[in-house]
């Protein structure tokens, strides 16, 4: 078994809200209780999470993104710069019953990108004091996020009328916010990114051609942004990127294999590991991950996080070893395919069947890898 992130059995991040966090959040709302109390009721709620993801056997630990409403948006309205816009940013998801949409408040570039506090700084810490066993995981959106969901519409030209300044301040935000987390003692950080998944998709391909950019390499630019992003990371960080197709109230958003970006993409991003959405044929074969190089490892995201029903072992072990045919079996691990609460509604299974998930994951992996 592996004793440095990531690990043989591991999980992207999120967690689902328990029934009072989410009345908390909601009486918080409407004016009922302080911030104070919220943050109570939050810190109560990470220590029971932490607790759970230890006695699970799991190495890594997050605190569940409790304390925000999404897994990106909270992040990226806390770079200064940026703000919330009027309207909504409108986004469709599919699932098995049709569409939903999910609408964020729109963002607006107003002003140079800058680091203020450190983003989830205070969030880092206080998970760190919680674990006993395992290493403290933090999950952030990866820089793409903030050019993928604005779009250029949402960057003032007045403020950034070459577009590559906005991209030399973007990097320097990342690597700033990289720099603080390694002083706070982060060792174990993980970009979310699901625009590099989503750019397998035709449609989304088209949808950026639409807004008049040139699809066709947007990713090699958000390779570039990681990149600049982890150059100087602080010795002794493992930094791995998470990428799936969308996942909203168990609702997905794009389709296709890794296909398209994938040579580019396993063979320059300057990252440790990659978490790799794979629990239906959304995201096609295996195929792509011959372009892993050897010192790279890549978190099969096998197990749905989508839906409550237990995965069978076999075919599990069955899945790892036909991707072992086109990347060395010591250079996987295994995890949810992303997130079982990306947003705080969360998907459709219980408390119980998430705790289920993962227990299949560990049992899984220690079966597979010893």
């Amino acid at each position: 078994m592996r004793t440095l992130p990531p690990f043989r059995a591991d999980h992207v991040g999120s967690l689902l809200r328990p029934p009072a966090l989410l009345q908390a959040r909601e009486d918080f709302k409407e004016g009922r209780i302080g911030a104070e109390a919220l943050r109570e009721i939050e810190d109560q709620a990470i220590k029971d999470a932490v607790r759970m993801q230890e006695e699970v056997g799991l190495k890594s630990a997050t605190d569940g993104e409790f304390r925000r409403s999404a897994w990106h948006m909270d992040f990226i309205y806390a770079i200064g710069g940026i703000g919330q816009a009027p309207g909504n940013i409108k986004v469709q998801f599919r699932n098995e019953k049709g569409l939903i949409e999910w609408t964020p408040a729109a963002l607006h570039i107003g002003e140079r990108l800058h680091l203020k506090d450190t983003i989830f700084g205070d969030h880092f810490t206080f998970l760190k004091e919680q674990v006993n066993t395992a290493t403290p995981k933090l999950t952030i959106p990866s820089p793409n996020m903030v050019h993928y969901r604005g779009g250029p519409a949402s960057i003032d030209k007045a403020v950034y009328p070459d577009i590559e300044e906005f991209w030399t301040d973007l990097a320097a935000v990342y690597a700033e916010e990289v720099r603080r987390l390694g002083e706070l003692g982060c060792t174990y950080l993980q970009f979310d990114d699901t625009s590099l998944a989503y750019l397998n998709d035709p449609a989304q391909r088209a949808a950026i051609a639409e807004r008049g950019e040139d699809a066709d390499h947007l990713h090699l630019r958000y390779i570039k942004q990681i990149n600049a992003a982890v150059a100087n990371k602080p010795e002794g960080m493992a930094i791995t990127t998470h990428m799936c197709r969308g996942n909203f109230r168990s609702s997905w958003a794009a389709s296709g294999g890794y296909d398209f970006v994938a040579e580019a993409l396993f063979s320059e991003l300057a990252v440790d590991g990659f978490f790799l959405e794979y629990d239906d044929e959304r995201s096609g074969g295996f195929e792509p991950l011959r372009f892993v190089p050897k010192d790279k490892m890549v978190v099969l995201g096998l197990v749905t996080t989508k839906r409550g029903e237990l995965e069978s072992k076999d075919m599990l072990k069955r899945r790892i070893e036909e991707a072992s045919k086109y990347i060395d079996v010591d250079q996987l691990c295994l995890s949810g395919q992303c997130g079982f609460s990306s947003t705080v509604e969360g998907n459709a299974l219980t408390q119980e069947e998430q705790i289920a998930k993962l227990r299949l994951i560990i049992e899984t992996a220690e079966e597979v890898w010893g």
